[in-house]
C-alpha cells in the first residue's frame, strides 16, 4: 500500500482517487485498519493542523473530509462483523431549534476520521432525542451544536434532562459552534468546548484519553 498516495489524495481533496487507491490498497493486502491508520487518520490530522495555521479554510476541510469519507466508504463494509476498534463513541447533534448542520457535519467527519464511531443525530434535535440515544447504547461523548445565540439555552436543558436521566456518569459532554464560549461551557457543566472542528477533535481525543 503506497501511505503517501492515498495520504496526498485525502489533502487534495480528490475523492475519486481516495476511493480508487483504497480498493488497491485492500486487494494488495492491506487491512481497513491499516488504511485508516496509516493514510486516513493521519492525513485528517494534516488537515486540522493546516487550518490551525490559516493555510486551509472551511471550504477545503469540507472537500477533505468528503474525499477520506470517499476511502472510508470502501472500508465500511469491509469492517462490517470485525471487533470494534473505534476511540470511542460520539453521539452528536445540533441543538432544538437550530437548523444548523454544516459545522456538526465536519466535526463529525473529522473524528470518524480520527477513530472514532459516530452517532449522528442531524439537526434541531430535542433534550429527549439525545437521552435516548445514551440509553440505546453505550457512549463515551455527547457533542451538542449551537450556531445561534437564541438556541444556546437548549444546550443547557439538554445537559439537565441528560442528568435527570441519570445519564452523565462517565460520559463526556464537548460543546461548540460561534457563539459559544469556555464560559458558557463551564456554566452548564460540560466537559469540553471547541471553537472548531480541529479543536473538536483534540478535545475528544483528550476527552476519551486518547489525546
Amino acid at each position: 500500500m503506497d501511505v503517501r498516495e492515498i495520504y496526498d489524495a485525502v489533502l487534495r481533496g480528490d475523492g475519486t482517487s481516495v476511493e480508487t487507491l483504497v480498493k488497491q490498497a485492500v486487494a494488495e493486502g492491506a487491512t481497513p485498519q491499516q488504511v485508516i491508520a496509516e493514510s486516513l487518520v493521519p492525513a485528517m490530522a494534516e488537515v486540522g493542523a493546516r487550518f490551525e495555521r490559516a493555510e486551509f479554510f472551511v471550504p477545503e476541510m469540507l472537500i477533505a473530509s468528503r474525499a477520506m469519507q470517499a476511502g472510508l466508504g470502501v472500508l465500511r463494509p469491509l469492517m462490517v462483523g470485525e471487533q470494534s476498534t473505534a476511540v470511542g463513541r460520539v453521539a452528536m447533534g445540533t441543538v432544538q431549534g437550530d437548523m444548523h448542520d454544516l459545522g456538526k457535519n465536519l466535526v463529525c467527519t473529522m473524528l470518524e476520521g480520527a477513530g472514532f464511531e459516530i452517532v449522528d443525530l442531524g439537526a434541531d434535535v430535542a433534550p429527549e432525542k439525545f437521552v435516548a440515544a445514551l440509553q440505546q447504547a453505550k457512549t463515551d461523548i455527547v457533542g451538542m451544536s449551537a450556531l445561534m445565540t437564541t438556541t444556546m439555552p437548549a444546550m443547557e436543558r439538554t445537559m439537565k434532562a441528560l442528568a435527570k436521566a441519570g445519564l452523565l456518569d462517565g460520559v463526556k459532554v464537548l460543546v461548540g459552534g460561534a457563539p459559544l464560549s469556555q464560559e458558557y461551557c463551564d456554566e452548564i457543566g460540560a466537559n469540553g468546548y471547541a471553537p472548531d472542528a480541529s479543536a473538536a477533535v483534540r478535545k475528544a481525543s483528550e476527552l476519551v484519553g486518547a489525546g
